[in-house]
C-alpha cells in the first residue's frame, strides 16, 4: 500500500477525455444569513468508479457536504456538479418500510424509477442476490438483523440505478464483526458494479480499510485539510498491518485537528 499526503490537497487531475463523476468548486455553506460558516472553500474532484472515504471529527460538516452533493441542501456559494445528474443516498438508519417485505422495499425503489410492474420482482431478487440476501426477500424488517437491514437498504439504493452512491455512516450502529462482514460485501458490490462511492465515516480504520482515497476534513469551518491515496492492490482486511499503519497516520492528524479546534 502506498500513501501520499498533502496539507493543501488539489482537486484530482483527470485525463482531458474523462469527465469527473463529481466536481466541487469553491463550495461554502452557512445556515442562515448570519449563521456560522459550516463549510469553507471545498474543492474536490471524484473520478468515475472511485471509492472515496470522507473522514473527520463529529460536527466537521461531512454530512452537510454529502447532503449538498445529493441535492438535499444547497450551497451558500460555489458549485457542485454530479456528471450523471443525480446520486443515490444510503443513511445510517436503514429506513425500511416495516409493513413491506425486503423484496417489496426494493421493488418500491424500482417502481419510483419507472420499472414496469412485470419486471420489478425479478430485478428486486437480483439486487438482493447481489448483497447475498435473496433468501430473505419475503421477510419483513423486524425479522432481519441490523446488518441484514442495511444490506436491504444497499440493494434499495442500487435499485435507483445511479452511477454515484453516497453513504452517510451506514455501518456506524453495527457491531464490529457485522461491520467487517459488510465491508467485504460493499467492496465486492463496488467492484462488480463500478459505482462511484463517497463514504462518510468518523471511524479511521473503516476509512483506511475501504477507501482508494481518504479525505480528512477539519472543523469550524469544515475544510479539506489532507488526503491519502491508496494503491488498489485488491481487497484489504481491517486488521492488516497496512491498514493499521495508515490508520495510525490518519489518527495522528485527526487528533491534531481536534486539539486545534478545542484550543
Amino acid at each position: 500500500m502506498r500513501t501520499s499526503t498533502d496539507a493543501s490537497p488539489a482537486p484530482t487531475t483527470l485525463s482531458a477525455t474523462v469527465k469527473p463523476a463529481i466536481r466541487i468548486d469553491s463550495l461554502g455553506k452557512r445556515f442562515g444569513p448570519t449563521g456560522p460558516v459550516v463549510l469553507d472553500n471545498i474543492n474536490l474532484t471524484v473520478a468515475p468508479g472511485e471509492f472515496l472515504c470522507l473522514l473527520g471529527a463529529s460536527g466537521c460538516g461531512k454530512s452537510t457536504l454529502l447532503n449538498i452533493i445529493a441535492g438535499l441542501e444547497h450551497p451558500s456559494e460555489g458549485t457542485v456538479t454530479v456528471t450523471s445528474g443525480s446520486a443515490a443516498v444510503m443513511f445510517q438508519e436503514s429506513a425500511l418500510f416495516p409493513w413491506l417485505t425486503a423484496g417489496r422495499n426494493v421493488e418500491l425503489a424500482l417502481k419510483l424509477r419507472g420499472v414496469p410492474r412485470s419486471a420489478r420482482r425479478a430485478q428486486a431478487l437480483e439486487l438482493l442476490d447481489l448483497v447475498n440476501l435473496a433468501d430473505a426477500a419475503s421477510k419483513r424488517p423486524h425479522e432481519l438483523s441490523g446488518g441484514m437491514r442495511q444490506r436491504v437498504a444497499l440493494a434499495r439504493a442500487l435499485a435507483q440505478d445511479r452511477k454515484v452512491l453516497l453513504m452517510d455512516e451506514p455501518f456506524a450502529a453495527l457491531d464490529a464483526i457485522t461491520r467487517d462482514l459488510l465491508h467485504e460485501e460493499l467492496e465486492r458490490v463496488w467492484r462488480e458494479t463500478g459505482r462511484t462511492i463517497i463514504f462518510v465515516t468518523h471511524n479511521v480504520r473503516e476509512a483506511a480499510r475501504l477507501g482508494q482515497r481518504v479525505v480528512l476534513m477539519s472543523s469550524r469551518p469544515g475544510r479539506i485539510s489532507n488526503e491519502w491515496r491508496i494503491d488498489d492492490t485488491g481487497p484489504r482486511r481491517i486488521e492488516s498491518p497496512e491498514v493499521s499503519r495508515l490508520a495510525i497516520e490518519i489518527t495522528d492528524q485527526l487528533r491534531e485537528e481536534i486539539r486545534r479546534n478545542a484550543a
